[in-house]
């Protein structure tokens, strides 16, 4: 039996993730979470048998879980099913455009040219450019540490930087897009992935045009039940390898003992452990469990990615023209971010993304001839804005552009209806100020100044999550799980053999 003990705080996905690696890595792992499910953002709800992803609602890069039940030697069919999606997304603009961006390179390549004028090929070139950064540049950045040295050794360092142009630091992602498409419509099609990360285009590192890559080379993905059934999986493996769980369990405080992290406060009782992992937003880590206002000042030092108004609406009947992802998108495309951003104010004419999971399983996800509609705005953080009247107002721009574009009435078919604000977010996430992605990327040096998945300062004390490196989203909340494992099994490794 195992004497190695590690804790995890929060069992959202890269908490979840955590447990099973150091569980295969023979730990005896304790989870405390403080909500009364597993899944943290990634949860779900149902109203009058509409079934509602109520967080992300993308997935791609399935071999991030396929890896997790490899290592832990179980069949992931027994767990999970999946398939690939022909459509990764529709988009809709308001000068009645249409585009279908089609999984498939060439057929993408091939709409947008037919659509929006665009030379043939430019679309994949722009993926072929894509797929490189991402292969090269992404592999160093998002597999590995940025804050050890060992990365020098285990990570191609130098095939990376031969492959990292000086537009990707020098250039924002926008300015970049509009020299490779002549369209304002493609420019805004691929400015858009910087909300990937909940960023800004006009101000991020063109370093982000390597996202679409994830989209439309490796391809866009639907797991059978929901997005929830991620959750349940990674769980339910967690469980198989012994993880213990504690729901409704938060922890107080992280006990430090000689700058060494040795177990945590729960219900005022001392729960000690080898190692501990923080799968709580960094920010919320140093001050409340660590006490520590200097170090959680610092990190608010780094602009928060941007939070949403999510409208859950159970539609009384089905909308054809419609697939699993969809944008319909706002005119003035820079003045929407820079409302998010520098006025931090709800924009009057937001781009709005709609969700439909009855589509690829009618009357499953949705009662027959209905569909469930997951309907976001992309907001500000919140920093006090009245949210009760902003949530009003953003309701009516939603309906009201909805209306135009699709020509219906679309308050008339909702049957049902619930709604996330980032205040709600905050509270039912721990996501401080209600960010959907921890920190922005809204400068050239946000990858590096990103928090890492250890802190030099306290010994034993790890961190997951989109708060930290890599950053937010559920395949790069998984790549944490895994840098922070590799990071744990090293210093363990170190320790043990200097004691």
């Amino acid at each position: 039996m195992s004497t190695k003990k590690a804790i995890v705080i929060g069992a959202g996905v890269a908490g979840l993730a955590t447990a099973i690696r150091l569980a295969v890595n023979g730990f005896q792992v304790q989870v405390y979470e403080q909500n009364s499910y597993p899944g943290g953002k990634l949860s779900y709800f149902e109203r009058n048998g509409y079934i509602f992803d109520a967080g992300p609602s993308l997935f791609t890069q399935p071999q991030n879980i396929e890896e997790l039940f490899v290592l832990a030697n179980e069949p992931i069919q027994d767990y999970f099913q999946y398939q690939k999606v022909p459509i990764a997304c529709k988009y809709f603009f308001e000068n009645g455009k249409v585009v279908t961006a089609y999984g498939d390179a060439q057929a993408f390549d091939e709409e947008v040219h037919q659509q929006l004028g665009e030379p043939k090929g430019a679309v994949q070139q722009y993926l072929q450019e894509a797929n490189t950064a991402y292969n090269n540049i992404g592999n160093v950045f998002l597999n590995y540490s940025l804050h050890k040295r060992s990365t020098l050794r285990k990570a191609n360092i130098r095939k990376a930087i031969a492959a990292t142009k000086a537009a990707y630091l020098l250039q924002s992602m926008h300015r970049y897009n509009s020299k490779a498409f002549k369209s304002k419509e493609a420019v805004q099609i691929f400015n858009r992935f910087a909300t990937y990360n909940g960023s800004n285009p006009y101000k991020a590192p063109a370093m982000l045009t390597m996202i679409p890559h994830l989209e439309h080379n490796e391809g866009t993905f639907y797991p059978k039940g929901g997005m929830i059934s991620i959750t349940y999986a990674l769980y339910n493996l967690a469980v198989k390898k012994g993880v213990q769980f504690a729901f409704n369990t938060p922890v107080q405080s992280i006990i430090t003992s000689n700058r060494k992290a040795v177990g945590v406060v729960v219900e005022g009782a001392n729960h000690m452990a080898d190692v501990i992992v923080s799968n709580v937003d960094v920010y919320f880590t140093y001050k409340n469990l660590i006490g520590d206002a200097v170090k959680a000042q610092k990190i608010l030092k780094q602009e928060r990615s941007s939070s949403a108004f999510i409208f859950y609406w159970g539609m009384n009947k089905q909308f054809p023209e419609l697939q699993l992802h969809n944008i319909f998108f706002g005119k003035q495309y820079q003045q929407e971010f820079a409302s998010i951003f520098q006025h931090k104010k709800l924009y009057n004419d937001p781009t709005v993304y709609v969700n439909i999971t009855s589509k690829l399983e009618p009357g499953i996800q949705a009662p027959e001839g209905k569909e469930n509609w997951f309907v976001m705005v992309n907001v500000p953080a919140n920093v006090g804005q009245p949210w009760n009247e902003l949530q009003k107002q953003c309701r009516k721009l939603v309906i009201d552009k909805l209306n135009r574009i699709l020509h219906t009435d679309i308050e008339s078919c909702i049957e049902v209806e619930e709604v996330l604000t980032p205040p709600m977010i905050e509270a039912r996430t721990g996501s401080y100020m209600g960010s959907l992605y921890g920190t922005s990327s809204n400068s050239k040096v946000a990858a590096f100044v990103r928090h890492a998945n250890f802190t030099n300062a306290i010994n034993g004390l790890y961190f997951v999550g989109g708060s930290v490196h890599p950053g937010g989203g559920i395949p790069l909340c998984l790549k944490s799980a895994k840098i922070a494992s590799e990071i744990i099994a090293d210093d363990y490794k170190k320790q043990h053999l200097h004691s």
